[in-house]
């Protein structure tokens, strides 16, 4: 029997960025599943081409920005036009689920809802907001039907705030795989050598750290290349401000070309990871696919995503002392990532809740 599933909250696809647009891509391409049709909610703003079907997946478009203020009535729009055209919705983040109250009037649909990192503790958010996004998880947890979880740490979160159990599941990574024969050429472009540089790419904000990794850098001689959104806020501008005269620290703009984050990532000599929020952050798990030796922010998330092997720091003193060591867990990394976060067994999880 055919299942119809609609999936909502995200940019859309072909995905040209974050993770939760990866994974809605990853569900598409590698669904061989002919019980299952997709619909992917795709936000008109964000694609001056809009394909009807992509990877045998209808798209549909709403005219709204799927992140930001629109993304409330993106999502609620989407909501109620899936409830009439499916028969499981997958929800992915929570801005739109202060909806749900209502949409349970009027539909019964399978909800099964990825909360996502827990938005409403990000630094980056007021008050007012990160009341609002609390409002909305609480009612993502209360009308779901499944939860999904991508980290231990958010699945205790959840277990310990709403008596509730959620499946666990984690992103993919192995998608950043690639073949390039032009790595010389690239790394040559860049003024780099292989394994003498470390590596990090993020958005640029409080949460992530950023200050302190170029903080500790710039005590260093160490080579760093950091791409990353650097003038979007007032954040970003002072850091590039600040640490751009350091002949060490290579403050890059954001990098869409796979070719290029690809032979960067293969080179370096350590992936530096600053992300202090959210569950499995999709740009760790991908590093650890490289084997690379890996110098994580220690919390929870972090440590439960890279089962306690990896190199943690809290303190730029911490990190610069890493830094001056000669750090071998490449191997370790590899062997977690190849076990856990490979996507055709992602989206085995996934397609086992959809039965």
């Amino acid at each position: 029997m055919l299942k119809r599933v609609s999936i909502i909250g995200t940019v859309g696809i072909p995905a040209s960025y974050g993770g939760f647009e990866t994974l809605v891509e990853n569900l598409v391409i590698k669904n061989d599943n002919t019980h299952i049709e997709y619909t992917i909610y795709c936000s008109s703003k964000s694609y001056e081409y809009k394909l009807i079907e992509y990877k045998r997946a209808k798209l549909k478009y709403i005219p709204f920005k799927a992140n930001g203020i629109q993304s409330i009535i993106y999502d609620i729009c989407s909501l109620v036009h899936a409830s009439f055209h499916s028969d499981k919705i997958i929800i992915l983040g929570v801005s739109g689920c202060c909806f749900l109250p209502i949409f349970r009037f009027f539909s019964k649909k399978q909800l099964i809802i990825n909360i996502d990192g827990l938005e409403h503790k990000r630094d980056k958010w007021n008050k007012r907001v990160k009341k609002f996004l609390l409002y909305s998880e609480k009612m993502a947890i209360k009308y779901g039907n499944i939860i999904i979880s991508d980290n231990v740490g958010i699945q205790n979160y959840i277990r310990e705030s709403y008596n509730q159990e959620s499946v666990m599941i984690p992103y993919g990574g192995d998608h950043v795989l690639s073949e390039n024969h032009s790595e010389s050429n690239i790394l040559e472009e860049y003024d780099l050598e292989r394994n003498n540089y470390s590596f990090t790419v993020c958005r640029i904000e409080p949460e992530n750290n950023v200050d302190l990794i170029l903080d500790a850098f710039s005590r260093t001689k160490k080579i760093i290349v950091f791409v990353g959104n650097w003038k979007k806020g007032e954040y970003g501008i002072n850091l590039l401000r600040k640490y751009k005269k350091h002949k060490n620290i290579k403050l890059l703009n954001p990098i869409y070309d796979i070719q290029i984050l690809y032979t960067l990532r293969k080179n370096c000599k350590y992936y530096v990871h600053g992300h202090s929020a959210g569950g499995t952050n999709p740009s760790l798990v991908e590093a650890m696919f490289f084997g690379k030796p890996i110098l994580a922010f220690n919390v929870i998330y972090n440590r439960e995503t890279t089962e306690n092997e990896c190199y943690y720091f809290s303190t730029v003193q911490e990190l610069v002392s890493l830094l001056d060591k000669k750090l071998s867990n490449g191997n370790k990394m590899l062997e977690i990532a190849n076990r856990r976060y490979k996507w055709k067994d992602i989206v085995e999880q996934y397609e086992i809740l959809l039965k």
